[in-house]
This record gives C-alpha cells, sequence and structure tokens, in this order.
C-alpha cells in the first residue's frame, strides 16, 4: 500500500514579514499568520487525516496548535521536521540565506548543516512512518527545506534546482509515499 502525505509549511511568521530566516530559531506566528493557520485547521480538520506531524520548532507548533485547537486529531512533534539549520546564519536576514542555498547543498552552513543533510533526516522520519500508518493519510507541518526533501525524495527532483527556485506558497502539497525509501536519494 502507500501513506497518502499532505505538506502544508508552517503559517507566516514575525521573522518571515520582517525578513529574517528564522531557521533553528523558534519563531512566533505573526497575526496574519494565526489567520492562516485557523484556514489550514478548516481546510484539514475534515480531510481523512489519521494524524499530524509537525516539526519541534516554535513556529510549526504553533501552527499545529492553533490550526487543531479542540480537534481530537492527534498531533505529533519530530525534530527531523525541522528548517534547515543554518548554525551562525540562524537569525540573519533571509537575503544573506538566499545567496547561500545553491552553496550549502552539500556544504553545510558554518555551524549549521547542508540542504543534503535535511533530505538524509527528512528520509529517515518517512522511513520511520511504515508499517504503523500504511494505507493512511497524514498531515506533515513543516518549512521549505523539508518541501525541498520531499520533492527529491519523492519525485525525483534534482535538490540544485528546487533549492534555487523561489518557495511558492500555497494551500499544501500532496505526495504518496508508496514504501520504505533507499538510504540514498
Amino acid at each position: 500500500m502507500a501513506i497518502e502525505l499532505v505538506y502544508e509549511t508552517h503559517s507566516t511568521t514575525i521573522d518571515n514579514e520582517s525578513g529574517i530566516a528564522t531557521g533553528w530559531l523558534d519563531g512566533r506566528l505573526s497575526e496574519r499568520g494565526r489567520m492562516q493557520a485557523e484556514a489550514l485547521g478548516a481546510r484539514r480538520r475534515d480531510d481523512g487525516l489519521a494524524a499530524v506531524f509537525a516539526s519541534d520548532l516554535g513556529r510549526a507548533i504553533e501552527t499545529a496548535a492553533v490550526a487543531f485547537a479542540g480537534s481530537e486529531l492527534p498531533v505529533h512533534h519530530d525534530w527531523r521536521l525541522r528548517e534547515c539549520n543554518y548554525g551562525e546564519l540562524n537569525g540573519a536576514p533571509a537575503a544573506d540565506i538566499e545567496v547561500e542555498r545553491v552553496r550549502r547543498i552539500e556544504e553545510p552552513f558554518p555551524g549549521g548543516e547542508s540542504y543534503q543533510q535535511v533530505v538524509g533526516r527528512t528520509r529517515d522520519f518517512l522511513n520511520d512512518l511504515f508499517p504503523e500508518l500504511d494505507g493512511m493519510r497524514v498531515l506533515l507541518i513543516a518549512h521549505s527545506a523539508n518541501r525541498w526533501a520531499l520533492q527529491r525524495l519523492l519525485l525525483g527532483a534534482q535538490l540544485e534546482e528546487v533549492v534555487a527556485a523561489p518557495f511558492e506558497w500555497q494551500e499544501g502539497w500532496e505526495y504518496t509515499l508508496a514504501g520504505q525509501l533507499p538510504v540514498q536519494g
């Protein structure tokens, strides 16, 4: 069988609105972000989901908490769904990260990690979903780097291309996880 994955980014943060690349810092939702999180809940509460998995960074935790407040849907937090660790650049201007992204596919940010490392931990997370959630539909709330990892792992996209492309927000992406992923990819 397979697991249906619905992927949503965390809602807009104060840092997003200020042009800051939060990285592994928690961040807080802005007023607009709280409204987006409420809309996410309205959109997904009756979407046939078995569970929600969110990054353990504050902005993703807050997005899930607002979206699914009062819901009986189980919400789990997992560090492997974190944004790329920009190391010394966590909290730097987003423009500084943008000029570094393509260089950091295999070479880690100073004191941080590479996008290839994000792919590895995202793969480990996805592989841990089997066999328990086989045949189910789950929601992931995470960050742009995790979406790029999903595109690499599940669609075969070249990491260089997805990392270099501008991030375009939308109301979720859907993927199919057809089984355990190979160690490389």
